[in-house]
């Protein structure tokens, strides 16, 4: 196997050798030197990423590491706003079909070694090659010219290019208002050929591989344990990064993580146990912020009785959205009424797509009327041919047992009772949940989506034919042509008309049982200032200080 040479600090180099005598090792010594000089911050956002690998990741917590550990073309300020990122500039043609992107001189890999256009070209046909298995290829590619072509196998008909060194250029099949932001992703950014195929799927899980090219490299990987991120000085904008160490914390146990903050251990915790979350409200140190995606059951419908959209919706329907929220959840989330949330624009400046979805079609689910909707579920059931339940068989609800999860799997459980059904719970950590829903090894599974910019389609195409993160392979071919218009056209008003279109026909399919909306909780300590959270559930900490 050919070694990759990476070009990084002494001090992060002899940090990943154990030092004799049961002496701190270097980059130990390191960190304690930065957390002195308060140049290191400690933080909880969740436990050990199913994958970093930009291109394989679909999951929240990776996503926050990655955006730390790489940049691509574009990206989010902290005002949300999109601004230059490896692209200095950037235009579309008069038509939207062609994209061209202007690099910044010079840029570098944390080894050292040159950037070029040539490597996002390799990386998004990467993301585009069936081989990869990307998620996210599908819904970030499809509009790209030769995009079927290579997701079936030939990956250089794919219309990207580079004309020199520092030009990179995209040919759209059809104009796409939202390729902005597309090219803000995480999942799109630039990944070193040399090392990856070199090291193949373990390039990630080693610091002397794991080559990167935004504020950080990674410096230790203990599963289970910490990752380590180091300041990267090849970084184009370093000279503006203040922190030299995140350490991240890979704990799964709310508990834990609250009492390693309590002990001053970590400076910031996503997970915080729901016992104290009402003794916490009011504190300066307790945070609660909206954030835009949906907390929602799947259903495999590649497995009976699922694939039956009566059963789907008599599952759905006898879910108590209110109590969920507001109880269980403890008012920190929202009933869900529909599959999109609030936050979530539509074509008029300022407008919400969930009011137009109201004003246009009325809420999905009555959240003020649970007998009705209990009442209607048993019926649904009787008319799919299992009165009271039976017939029906035991199932499974797949679920990590963080935040309100299992609390909601538990109350999953005697709600369906009520049908006569009976439910068994699976608690698996969450690597293990997002890699069984993905191969489709569940029946009923916790899900949820938080979105990765502001375009209802974010979340909506999740369920098209295709789709990587579509886990319960549901399928329509009138909600594909909804969302597939939605997508080609250029008028921003009959985009969104679409995009209603294709909501309404998941909700009256009962393609999923949308259950709540998103609002984030966390810790964090009061000398903590500078960094910041998006409405997309990502914390920036690159830029923040401990005063």
């Amino acid at each position: 196997m050919k070694k990759s040479t990476i070009a990084i600090s002494v001090i992060a180099m002899i940090g990943l050798l154990s030092s004799c005598g049961g002496k701190k090792s270097a980059l130990e010594e390191a960190i304690a030197a930065a957390e002195k000089n308060k140049t290191a911050i400690h933080v909880q956002v969740g436990p050990s990423p199913e994958t970093i690998d930009p291109a394989l990741n679909s999951a929240v917590d990776g996503a926050n590491m990655i955006l730390h550990s790489f940049e691509g073309l574009l990206k989010f300020d902290r005002n949300n706003n999109i601004v230059a990122g490896l692209a200095e500039s950037w235009e579309q043609s008069e038509d939207g079909l062609t994209w061209t992107f202007h690099l910044r001189p010079n840029l570098k890999w944390s080894d050292g070694s040159p950037l070029t256009a040539e490597d996002f070209v390799y990386s998004w046909k990467r993301v585009a090659d069936p081989v990869t298995a990307a998620p996210y290829g599908y819904d970030l590619l499809n509009m790209v010219v030769g995009f079927e072509e290579a997701e079936n196998g030939n990956v250089d008909a794919l219309g990207v290019e580079a004309p020199d060194a520092n030009t990179f250029v995209v040919h759209l099949s059809s104009p796409c208002i939202y390729f902005d932001k597309i090219a803000s992703f995480a999942v799109l950014v630039p990944v070193q050929k040399a090392t990856v195929e070199a090291n193949g799927e373990s390039w990630t899980i080693d610091p002397k591989t794991y080559v990167t090219d935004g504020p950080y490299f990674m410096a230790e990987f203990k599963d289970n344990s910490r990752i380590v991120f180091q300041k990267n000085p090849y970084y184009w904008d370093a000279a503006n990064v203040t922190f030299e160490f995140i350490i991240w914390h890979l704990i799964e146990d709310a508990n834990t993580s609250y009492t390693a903050y309590n002990q001053g251990e970590i400076q910031m915790i996503k997970d915080v146990p729901t016992e104290e979350i009402p003794s916490l409200r009011g504190s300066s140190q307790f945070y609660s912020a909206p954030i835009m995606g949906t907390y929602y059951v799947t259903f495999n419908v590649e497995k009976k009785p699922f694939n039956d959209p009566r059963v789907r919706e008599a599952l759905s329907l006898a879910i108590d959205r209110n109590y969920v929220a507001n109880v269980i959840m403890q008012g920190t989330y929202l009933p869900a009424k529909n599959f999109v949330g609030p936050g979530v624009s539509d074509a008029a400046a300022g407008s919400s797509f969930e009011d137009i979805t109201t004003a246009k079609y009325g809420d999905h689910f009555d959240i003020s009327n649970y007998e009705a909707d209990l009442a209607k579920a048993k019926k649904l059931l009787a008319e799919a041919g299992y009165p009271n339940g039976k017939g029906f068989p035991t199932f499974e609800y797949l679920t990590n047992d963080s935040l309100y999860h299992k609390p909601v799997a538990e109350y999953l459980q005697s709600a369906y009772a009520q049908l006569g059904i009976t439910m068994k719970i699976n608690i698996q950590e969450w690597k293990t949940v997002t890699a069984d829903r993905r191969s489709g090894n569940f029946d009923v599974a916790r899900n949820g989506w938080v979105y990765d910019w502001d375009d209802p389609s974010n979340m909506i195409n999740l369920l098209e034919t295709g789709n990587g993160n579509n886990d319960g392979k549901y399928s329509s071919a009138a909600f594909d042509k909804a969302v597939s218009d939605a997508r080609a056209t250029v008028d921003v008003k009959k985009h969104y008309e679409y995009l209603h279109e294709a909501e309404q026909i998941l909700l009256k399919d009962a393609a999923m049982a949308p259950v709540a909306y998103y609002n984030e909780v966390w810790m964090q300590v009061d000398n903590l200032k500078g960094t910041w959270h998006s409405p997309y559930g990502y914390w920036y900490f690159m830029y923040g200080r401990l005063e």
